[in-house]
């Protein structure tokens, strides 16, 4: 016996049955990493920005809006690490420098010749 139109056969034994494969459907939400960064304009500023979200409570300085490659991202900060004497990480073309240092990174950032604006709360 054939299905009916409205059902959705999934499995059968039947070897002229018609079955259909599910249709995977596209989500509409944007992904956890995608929610948490803010949406920023492309104007060239790069903008300093002091998280502690799922971080455990830990201050974490953000800098968002970085032009120039992954060479260049590394070397910015390993001068800003050096400078600050603390630890750091590049990750999604976003660098994360422990603690709340956004005053001394928007200074040193400033001498070094970038547009920097000290962004969030």
């Amino acid at each position: 016996m054939p299905p009916a139109k409205n059902s959705r056969l999934v499995y059968s034994t039947d070897p002229d049955a018609d079955v259909q494969p599910r249709r995977v459907k596209k989500s509409r939400h944007r992904s956890k990493a995608q929610r948490n960064q803010p949406k920023l304009p492309n104007d060239g500023v790069i903008r300093v920005f002091l998280e502690r979200k799922g971080r455990g409570g830990k201050s974490v300085s953000v800098l968002r809006g970085l032009r120039g490659d992954a060479a260049a991202r590394k070397k910015l900060l390993k001068q800003l690490k050096s400078r600050l004497g603390t630890g750091g990480s590049l990750k999604d073309d976003v660098i994360e420098i422990q603690g709340d240092h956004r005053d001394r990174i928007v200074e040193l950032l400033t001498q070094m010749g970038h547009k920097v604006r000290k962004a969030g709360g």
